[in-house]
């Protein structure tokens, strides 16, 4: 019958994944179907669940990400939303989910910004309120350059360019203030299970 949805057999996630996803509350039966489609009854080893509100014009507009570390591979999901521009003048919402899966082999890194305010009265093993967890596998570069020079303070000749190539493909900035202190810890304890299953 063409009223009838197809549905497919979709593996059951780990619990405490499946909670994260719940609470981020964004669409969570959705997002939980996909990165259980993509993981393919895979063992999860640690999770990051982000949820990120802006704000286009009049509307609020929601993305999620999640990453799933599992022993072979580095499973990325997004999901966010959007009006349906070819519905028209009766609009409506359609949310659209991609997920990625990228080898553990192919990871190039995965970098720790820490945001500390006060500096002077930190406390050790605090780590900060704020970081950002950004991390590269080479499908997006960023060329950084800066004119070069010879060290001659009165040398006004042209010495080209320096640069750098730095391998940004995600970047999640978690807050304790915005997002609470678990969320914190939870980025904190999946960048170092990435960096030690990298390590191996």
């Amino acid at each position: 019958m063409s009223g009838m949805k197809r549905t497919f057999d979709v593996p059951t996630l780990p619990a405490d994944l499946t909670k994260a996803i719940e609470r981020a509350g964004y669409y969570p039966a959705l997002v939980a179907d996909v990165v259980s489609a993509a993981l393919v009854g895979e063992e999860v080893r640690s999770h990051l669940v982000h949820l990120e509100t802006t704000f286009d014009r009049d509307v609020i507009r929601r993305h999620v990400t999640v990453l799933v570390l599992t022993p072979t591979r580095l499973v990325i999901a997004h999901a966010d939303d959007h009006a349906d521009e070819a519905a028209g003048a009766g609009e409506q919402e359609v949310a659209t989910a991609t997920t990625e899966s990228i080898p553990l082999s192919a990871v190039r890194g995965v970098m720790l910004t820490h945001v500390v305010a006060d500096p002077q009265n930190y406390v050790p093993g605090s780590l900060g309120r704020e970081l950002t967890l950004t991390l590269g596998w080479g499908a997006v570069s960023r060329v950084d350059l800066l004119p070069a020079t010879c060290g001659d303070p009165g040398c006004d000749a042209d010495h080209g360019y320096d640069g750098t190539i730095a391998s940004d493909d995600i970047a999640l900035r978690v807050s304790a203030t915005a997002d609470g202190d678990s969320a914190l810890q939870q980025a904190v304890g999946f960048a170092h299970a990435l960096s030690a299953a990298l390590g191996q």
